[in-house]
């Protein structure tokens, strides 16, 4: 029996929405449907105080709203009456009602957050600008405040910009307001704060050479080669912090912890199948396209049992190659080539072309793609095209250099990104499947050093280590061949489990097909979720609790429910 569980709102007003798109704004604050999503918490999207009141939530997030009195008014009285309501750097025309002024910091800043309970504890998470509110000088009329961590300006150590969050006390109920922005953080971290339209940044110890006149997905990376990036024993630099998917962490363990305040525990869908804890991806580029270098990959990985992500480029493999790659169960993919001194071209046309080809060639129905060299302009053509053409995820966003491996993208969990404001920051139909690092011991690129702390922080987080390795390297240089090899025996003895490109999609799509919903009374119903999938419902009291059954979430005991069929308008209560 589950009880009455947490009735979560997302707050967000499209016509107030529709004003910012018209001027070419974007509503990143959107995202907060995405980061919901993907953690499987069912939450109510409320838009009119008919909608409000109708559900009445417990915890209110706020992803946009107008600034109105009226507007104002009414979600003070949401909190006045009892309820908790969580804004992300917005509502800022309350400042001054609450006993704060408002400030702006558009510079990088490095949030302290204490026990959040997360993998976050300990480290400073950058953001990418805040607008703080600080406490003025308290009056007795005003409600009571807490200042809850710290921002730092620019540096890990750099001066303070005002505290992570304040907390205020308002009649019965409390308003948490984050001086920084979580779910635009969230999105710049994984696709940057503006389209690619130019190089990047190149590293100053002449690790990563962004500035070499292609244009890619890292041309876009939010982090600092100085501040950002640890190095191994050996000296290979790393981005070594997934500041994402620790941002997301931090957002769904407050919601949890505020949840449980009220008296209620919040149910989530697990990120993955039951006995599966997280899991990793071996995926190839097949470059030069030659058939010796397509068999003996297959070789190796026929040693550990792994399946993996073939994503072919013109002109492709023999059909001999093509028929054990059936036979073996591998995944056969695209590999979209743009580059111009290979006589690509970056245009729907052409990746149109070329996808029929590879699929005609192939005889595969393709539904995965990377691009050639991680070329990427724009902010959503690549997605598009992937819409248009049934291509239903991607790869490309990962490092194309030897110094930015690990988490230039601040994730390593899949995702659908986010469209631009042309496009009403709409959900892209198609899965973002990043990966780390490329060819460990090639000869000019990080060696195999990384593998550990790669594993290890893609363990924390519960994500995808996805690992590229070029068949054509695999075959010319052994130690390319034996880093694959250390690759699958750390990640198994690690206890990940191996999945293609295809096999996460399918599972994500799965997860995101399901229904799950708590209603005004505060009961779940669940419909079509797919059979292992695991349900988790917080314990009240974190700690309490232990054996089988139980295991520790966002901070938070919960206890396991797993769904050994699929399930259709069926109801727990």
């Amino acid at each position: 029996m589950m009880g009455r569980l947490a009735k979560i709102g997302v707050w967000f007003q499209e016509d107030s929405a529709m004003k910012r798109w018209q001027v070419g704004q974007n509503v990143f604050e959107r995202y907060l449907e995405e980061i919901l999503a993907h953690a499987g918490i069912p939450f109510e999207l409320l838009g009119n105080w008919e909608a409000l009141e109708a559900y009445a939530p417990d915890v209110l997030l706020v992803a946009h709203s107008d600034e109105h009195d009226r507007t104002l008014a009414k979600l003070r009285g949401f909190v006045e009456q009892g309820g908790t309501l969580i804004s992300y750097a917005g509502l800022n025309r309350l400042a001054g009602s609450l006993g704060c002024k408002e400030s702006a910091w558009r510079e990088a800043v490095y949030a302290d957050i204490p026990d959040t309970g997360t993998s976050a504890d300990g480290i400073r998470l950058r953001a990418l600008g805040a607008k703080p509110w600080q406490p003025i000088d308290s009056k007795e009329s005003e409600p009571k405040h807490q200042s809850r961590g710290l921002l730092h300006k620019e540096h890990k150590d750099g001066e303070e910009a005002g505290p992570a969050y304040i907390e205020f006390a308002i009649g019965s109920g409390r308003l948490i307001r984050w001086n920084v922005n979580i779910p635009e953080t969230v999105v710049m971290l994984q696709q940057g704060s503006t389209p690619v339209t130019s190089d990047g940044l190149p590293a100053p110890d002449g690790t990563g050479n962004l500035d070499e006149g292609i244009l890619k997905a890292d041309d876009r990376c939010e982090l600092d080669w100085v501040l950002d990036r640890c190095a191994t024993e050996t000296g290979a630099a790393y981005y070594g912090v997934p500041y994402a998917d620790l941002w997301r962490e931090v957002l769904l363990a407050q919601l949890i912890r505020e949840a449980a305040a009220l008296g209620f525990p919040a149910a989530i869908l697990d990120y993955w199948p039951e006995g599966i804890r997280q899991v990793a991806m071996i995926s190839h580029d097949s470059d030069l396209n030659i058939d010796e270098s397509a068999m003996i990959t297959m070789d190796v990985l026929k040693e550990f049992g792994v399946k993996s992500t073939w994503c072919m480029i013109e002109p492709g493999y023999s059909k001999e190659v093509y028929d054990r790659i059936h036979a073996e169960g591998h995944e056969l993919a695209f590999h979209f080539n743009a580059l111009e001194k290979e006589k690509g071209v970056w245009s729907a046309e052409e990746f149109e072309r070329q996808l029929a080809f590879i699929r005609s060639s192939t005889q595969a129905p393709v539904v995965s793609n990377k691009n050639h060299y991680t070329r990427y302009e724009g902010w959503g053509d690549l997605y598009r095209w992937c819409e248009a053409g049934g291509i239903e995820s991607d790869q490309t966003r990962g490092p194309s250099k030897k110094g930015n491996i690990g988490f230039p993208f601040g994730t390593c969990h899949p995702y659908y990104p986010v469209a631009w404001a042309d496009e009403r920051n709409r959900m892209y139909n198609v899965l973002e499947i990043g990966f780390l690092t490329q060819d460990l011991d090639h000869a000019t690129l990080a060696d195999h050093s990384v593998i550990h702390p790669f594993l290890e922080q893609v363990s924390r987080v519960r994500g995808v280590a996805h690992f590229l390795f070029h068949q054509v390297h695999i075959l010319q240089q052994p130690k390319v061949r034996e880093a694959l090899r250390q690759v699958i025996n750390e990640a198994q003895k690690r206890e990940f489990r191996f999945w293609t490109g295809e096999q996460i999609t399918r599972w994500e799509q799965s997860r995101r097909e399901a229904r799950m919903r708590v209603d005004a009374e505060g009961n779940l119903s669940l419909e079509s979720l797919p059979p292992g999938a695991v349900i988790r419902v917080s314990l009240l009291e974190s700690g309490s609790a232990g054996g089988a059954g139980v295991e520790r979430r966002f901070g938070y005991d919960f206890r396991l429910h797993t769904v050994q069929g699929s399930l259709h308008a069926e109801t727990q209560s």
